[in-house]
């Protein structure tokens, strides 16, 4: 009889494990099953026969980017434009896996929990999708960069709309290459987003981490001078800057970009001080940009001796930085030290906002004070008119910032720009790299200004005509 009770619970007990377990996987089939629908290893809908029943993908201004005539998935008509966009809606196969034709694959091929993929014509919902992004202004910092490597983003930091998302090296979606062994090297990391999944050596870009640092710890920064006499020993070995500088000031300090300054500056403030800049303006964590998660930038000095500390106030040591996370940290600098975390995928989100709700991912924070945003701005201005010169972006008033973040292995340095437009009507945050491209501003800065005259221009900006 004990036995036949045991045994009697022992069954009860698997039927209820059973019963929970088939009740759990309702619920995730329920709650989850458009995404499932979107993972690579759904072969029936994952290559050119699902996307043959998807809807229209436009730019912000209602221009074709991607849509299926006759059973067949067509890109714009521009193969530059075609290939400007590949990163941001993808191509017939889910090898870019951040682009929109696979994140968003089962809302564009109208997938319905019932019906499946299915679903009669007459009874789908319109799954067309609209994105922020705007064709011309990709069109130009695509072909800006050339055949190099690198990418280009830029954004609107009071509403987080991206009008810029750009990564290179491409191919033309409307006829993929196929990758070979023999060819592999040549198309190697191209179907990978730059903007948002790459990390960087920064070089001076970095600076103003360091900057804001001094700012909100240093209480006499301002009238302090610095001497630069081209190189200086930190820690048994010396840090070098391009220049011999003389006396210089904070100001002067960033226009000039001496590494001299910033790698006192890193060691005065010492491990704990950087560290928490660093962790505050975001250079360690990740921002969700329409679903996807950008790259972690990385700052860690916790082993580094003074030498090297003293290195990543510069941007090197092993510094890295993402291209999206530094716009992001440009457009919190202009809007008063607050984050507007950037969105690509225009419907969805500003139906949520036009209801008042704030989406995860979309929210503000604030990453430096006020009073720390506005001397930056200050010294950023400073760069550009006293030292770039403000002939540069077509007449719009631009705080920027050039980096050098040299690699080693007898490669060129990546070349970096990055920086804000404070006009009225145009505000607008960039972060432009160039892989192993050289002096940033030469290299990048090119990138940088083709795409925010652009911009300008297509968001009717009074300043750029």
């Amino acid at each position: 009889m004990k036995r036949t009770l045991q045994r009697s619970w022992l069954i009860f007990i698997v039927a209820l494990a059973f019963l929970g377990g088939l009740g759990y996987f309702t619920f995730l089939l329920l709650t989850n099953s458009s995404d499932w629908v979107d993972q690579a290893y759904n072969g029936h809908i994952s290559g050119s026969g699902g996307l043959e029943q998807a809807g229209a993908v436009y730019d912000r201004n209602g221009n074709i980017l991607a849509q299926t005539v006759d059973g067949e998935r067509v890109y714009n008509q521009d193969q530059a434009t075609r290939e400007a966009l590949l990163h941001v809606v993808g191509d017939n196969s889910l090898n870019i896996s951040t682009a929109v034709q696979s994140m968003y694959r089962s809302q564009l091929v109208g997938y319905n929990f019932i019906w499946g993929v299915g679903m009669p014509d007459s009874l789908k919902t319109k799954n067309d999708i609209k994105l922020t992004v705007d064709a011309e202004t990709c069109k130009a910092a695509y072909e800006a960069l050339g055949d190099r490597s690198g990418a280009c983003v830029i954004y609107n930091y009071k509403t987080g709309e991206v009008i810029c998302s750009v990564s290179t090296k491409a191919y033309d979606p409307q006829a993929p290459p196929e990758i070979t062994e023999e060819n592999q090297e040549e198309y190697k990391g191209v179907y990978l987003d730059h903007v948002l999944s790459s990390t960087y050596i920064p070089g001076s870009v970095f600076k103003i981490v360091t900057a804001a640092a001094a700012i909100e710890n240093i209480p006499d920064i301002d009238t302090r001078v610095f001497h630069c006499s081209g190189s200086e020993e930190i820690g048994g070995s010396d840090v070098t800057c391009m220049e011999v500088h003389g006396d210089i000031t904070f100001k002067e300090s960033m226009a000039y970009s001496c590494n001299i300054v910033y790698a006192e500056l890193a060691v005065e403030l010492g491990e704990e001080k950087m560290t928490a800049m660093a962790e505050k303006m975001g250079i360690n964590s990740s921002y969700t940009i329409s679903g996807v998660e950008t790259a972690k930038g990385h700052y860690d000095v916790s082993k580094a001796n003074k030498n090297q500390l003293a290195w990543s106030g510069v941007g090197q040591y092993d510094d890295m930085v993402n291209p999206m996370q530094m716009a992001v940290i440009c457009g919190a600098i202009a809007n008063g030290g607050t984050t507007k975390t950037p969105y690509i995928i225009d419907d969805a989100t500003s139906f949520f906002t036009k209801l008042g709700i704030t989406l995860p991912g979309t929210e503000n924070d604030k990453i430096v004070s006020p009073s720390t945003a506005e001397k930056l701005k200050e010294m950023m201005r400073y760069t550009m008119s006293d030292y770039y010169g403000d002939n540069l972006f077509g007449g719009l008033t631009v705080c920027a910032k050039t980096g050098t973040g040299e690699t080693g292995d007898d490669k060129e340095p990546n070349a970096w720009m990055v920086g804000f437009s404070t006009d009225e009507d145009c505000p607008l945050a960039f972060a432009a790299v160039v892989e192993n491209g050289g002096i940033g501003f030469y290299n990048a800065g090119p990138v940088a200004e083709a795409a925010m005259i652009q911009a300008a221009k297509s968001l009717g900006a009074s300043a750029v005509q």
